[in-house]
């Protein structure tokens, strides 16, 4: 049998589990206990446990591994799991991927188990991740798998890696018999959670580092520098029921050239049970980091106030229903009353950062009349435990966060009103999207005066397209999930009139059958004034946009004319949390809002404004005021640096841009100039407060 005392078989069981999951360890060892070896004893005897190395809980640097490259490419990808309808040609197969944070810790836990077993006396060690489960049959298969291939070697097995756990890419992985029950594959192998590893097979790898990329995908590299096998079919399962702590950095690659159509979540998972959450502390202690690092564990967070909406302070203090948010960080006029919240909500969460004494003596009087059951926090704590088990949350896959903080904004009592009527649609739900309720309208903040210009660079040009240059726009390439179509750079033409047109026609593209055109910035921009002057195309089904963008998080600030509503405007947001790199990318719809134009876009040319502040985003349309969002009216401001783009696209949503006729194509959307008057987003520390109105603008609303 494969599991037997002779020295010829499987001796250890290695469980990489984290130290925080027991339950994970605990499941494994009840499934190891169910199968007995060839005296009749349980495997669960034979588990070792490997300590995990948690992404979550190593500081910053500490993933930094001579053993692991965590830069590979698209191309690494697409030699293990090709893509025969693709046109690889055509994109950048060389650009690096950085792996996450969660790979690479992933990456190294199997590498240390490797040098267990390359240092050991055993021949050969099963190596299991702590969500696997064992499929009905697995000892009599591997025992099967094991007698052929003794009988292949005429002796002990001599492969380096057996596969007990995989699954083979989308359309199979390459491989040679070697008996009825086990195979040689030469690339295609999937998830490395159930493998036999030999002494000499870990070696091998050892000698084979740095890993470059995920582990799964870097082992396929490797393959014919090794012997590789797998029993005919997987017989360890990964378990369903158990959520991934792992974030895959391929996935927006392949979003990207059309492989994947639908990976972005509909809904923010994790909700927070502890509420209502109190935070205050010291100037410069770390409280707009911790007013994110709540938005991040799922908190409908506001946060560096000086008051709150009236509507908003009255069912606070009095215990009414309807309140928008679920957690208070910095906000002064709530620090006189901290007595009568804690009596009004005794499960309250109240945090200090700093010390208080020195600067915000009366508020530290005050939390002394709060008893027991509050959090202090040290100043600058980046600190996701202490938090998330006062909270008793999980800490998110992403680091905690690190911003200046914003100190009180002004909430300004008389709201602006210069907007024209507009219909709000369908909206994402998630925290970071206020709840509808007829009385609010956001918070509305005094704007703040530019930092010093020595502190910023900023971006200023009007462009008429002529000659697009290289060092400013990129032609793009690539798709996203609800486009049905590939971008293609042949598709952005020269305009007759001057400028481009954009162009979307027909194309057997293999992944797509259609090819649009998008054109966007190579630079990323932090507030501004982004002006176009442009055409719109009457197609339905097509959608024409002018954009701001970024992932990671993913936020979005939108003008969007649909073919069969030329006659409207969408006004969108789309906000999630974190400092750049934090993968919340929730909902597909974003805030839209529905603007009248009162004339047809597609019949001549227009200009369209996004006039972005930290206080406020305003669109303006032939340069008078259309729509006016300010924060939480319904989603926080976007914070980070974004891409500018303009498109024309076939959508696969009849709902936005309704049926597409195909019938009508090829179609034309014409762009006449841009301008830009921002800062550059990535030569300055976010967030920062700047007002960039370079002109005034008309507070009269489109008739």
């Amino acid at each position: 049998m494969a599991f037997a005392a002779e020295s010829g078989q499987i001796a250890d069981i290695y469980v990489i589990n984290l130290d925080r999951q027991p339950e994970r360890l605990a499941a494994v060892m009840h499934e190891l206990h169910r199968i007995v070896d060839a005296a009749g004893q349980p495997l669960s005897q034979r588990l070792i446990r490997h300590a995990a190395c948690d992404a979550r809980a190593a500081p910053a640097g500490m993933l930094k591994s001579p053993d692991i490259d965590p830069y590979y490419t698209l191309a690494d990808q697409l030699f293990v799991e090709p893509q025969p309808h693709m046109l690889p040609a055509s994109f950048d197969l060389n650009r690096p991927i950085r792996m996450s944070d969660a790979e690479i810790a992933v990456a190294q836990s199997h590498i240390d188990v490797w040098r267990k077993i390359a240092s050991s006396d055993a021949p050969y060690g099963l190596v299991l991740e702590d969500d696997v489960w064992f499929e009905r049959g697995f000892g009599r298969l591997v025992d099967v798998a094991w007698r052929e291939m003794q009988a292949a070697d005429q002796a002990d097995p001599s492969f380096d890696v057996l596969y007990l756990s995989y699954k083979e890419v989308r359309h199979g992985a390459p491989k040679t018999p070697l008996s009825p029950n086990v195979f040689r594959p030469e690339r295609g192998l999937w998830y490395l959670s159930g493998c036999v590893l030999s002494k000499r097979g870990a070696q091998r790898l050892l000698s084979l580092l740095p890993c470059r990329g995920p582990v799964d995908l870097w082992i396929n590299q490797q393959f014919h520098l090794m012997d590789v096998r797998a029993v005919r079919r997987s017989v360890i399962a990964q378990r369903l029921d158990l959520q991934s702590t792992n974030s895959y950095s391929i996935l927006p690659a392949l979003t990207q050239i059309g492989i994947l159509n639908d990976t972005t979540p509909g809904t923010f998972h994790q909700r927070p049970t502890e509420s209502p959450v109190f935070a205050f502390g010291a100037q410069n202690s770390g409280l707009s980091s911790l007013a994110m690092a709540l938005s991040m564990l799922g908190y409908r967070c506001c946060s560096d106030l000086d008051d709150l909406p009236h509507s908003e302070l009255d069912r606070l203090l009095n215990g009414r229903r309807g309140r928008i948010f679920d957690a208070y960080v910095n906000v002064a006029s709530l620090a006189p009353h901290l007595a009568r919240l804690r009596e009004r909500y005794p499960g309250a969460r109240f945090i200090v950062l700093g010390e208080l004494n020195q600067q915000a003596a009366r508020t530290s009087e005050l939390l002394t009349v709060i008893g027991k059951g509050v959090l202090h926090l040290d100043e600058l704590a980046g600190d996701w435990p202490a938090l998330c088990e006062y909270l008793r949350l999980a800490p998110p896959i992403a680091r905690y966060p690190s911003i200046p903080d914003r100190g009180y904004r002004t909430h300004r009592r008389t709201a602006i009103n210069s907007t024209a009527p507009a219909k709000r649609l369908r909206h994402d739900v998630s925290p970071w999207v206020a709840p509808e309720r007829r009385e609010w309208r956001g918070i509305d903040t005094e704007p703040v005066e530019l930092p010093a210009q020595s502190a910023i660079v900023l971006t200023r040009f009007d462009d008429d397209l002529v000659d697009l240059s290289t060092s400013r726009w990129v032609l793009r390439d690539d798709t996203f999930p609800g486009n049905l179509a590939l971008f293609r750079p042949a598709n952005v033409r020269a305009g007759p009139a001057g400028g481009v047109e954009l162009r979307v026609e027909q194309a057997p593209l293999g992944v797509r059958n259609l090819s649009a055109a998008a054109v966007s910035s190579r630079d990323r921009f932090l507030f501004g004034r982004f002006e176009v002057t442009l055409q719109a195309t009457d197609v339905p089904g097509l959608v024409t946009g002018f954009f701001l963008h970024r992932d990671s998080p993913r936020q979005e600030i939108d003008v969007e004319i649909t073919g069969d509503r030329p006659d409207r405007m969408l006004a969108n947001v789309f906000y999630n949390p974190g400092s750049d790199g934090a993968k919340f990318d929730y909902g597909y719809r974003g805030t839209p809002i529905c603007i009248d134009l009162g004339f047809d876009a597609s019949k001549a040319l227009h200009t369209y404004t996004i006039d972005w502040e930290p206080n406020e985003i305003r669109w303006l349309v032939d340069g008078q005021i259309v729509h006016r969002r300010v924060l939480w009216d319904p989603t926080p401001i976007p914070d980070l640096p974004m891409t500018l783009h303009v498109n024309t696209w076939p959508t696969r949503s009849r709902e936005l841009a309704g049926q597409l006729v195909l019938g009508i194509l090829p179609a034309t959307a014409r762009v006449r100039r841009i301008s830009v008057n921002a800062i550059h987003g990535d030569d300055i520390p976010q967030p920062i407060p700047p007002t960039l109105r370079s002109e005034p603008v008309s507070p009269v609303a489109l008739a």
